[in-house]
């Protein structure tokens, strides 16, 4: 099965870039590319690929809301964000946003390659600098619930 795949970036030499090494995979194929996130929204309603790379920050729809958009109209497509920024409210709200994962275009592109693949099949992949940090703040506020229903249930024992 081919993997395909809708780039939106606002730079045109990263596109070009990342269309080389997509391309050449025996697996993938770029469908196509959007210069921002209202032309992903439209490129992944008439192209309906497998995944879409997302970059965060484009002029006009940024990343997190063409994420949004394309997770709320029921497309297949699962979204992968890209950014070069490595900061946890890009990661949130792409992740609350609906995307599939989280990467820095800093990634090798083996491990690109892999998370494309792990992402098009269903899984989620989150940048490893990210999930320490989602463990770190989200797992207290688990820790806090699981205590919470812990009390609950042991007083509501006759």
């Amino acid at each position: 099965m081919t993997i395909s795949i809708v780039l939106a970036d606002d730079q045109p030499m990263l596109r070009l870039g990342f269309c080389l090494v997509l391309n050449a995979q025996d697996d993938m194929q770029v469908v196509g590319e959007a210069a921002d996130g209202a032309a992903a929204v439209r490129m992944t309603t008439a192209l309906q690929p497998t995944v879409v790379l997302m970059d965060v920050r484009m002029p006009g729809m940024d990343g997190i809301e063409a994420t949004r958009r394309i997770v709320a109209s029921a497309s297949a497509a699962r979204v992968l964000i890209l950014t070069t920024f490595d900061l946890d409210e890009y990661a949130y709200e792409g992740l609350r946003a609906g995307a599939s994962g989280f990467l820095l275009k800093n990634v090798p592109p083996p491990d690109l390659m892999s998370a494309i693949r792990a992402v098009a099949s269903g899984d989620a992949v989150v940048a490893p600098s990210v999930t320490r940090r989602l463990i770190d703040t989200f797992l207290p506020h688990c820790h806090q619930l699981a205590q919470r229903a812990d009390a609950s249930h042991l007083s509501s024992r006759p």
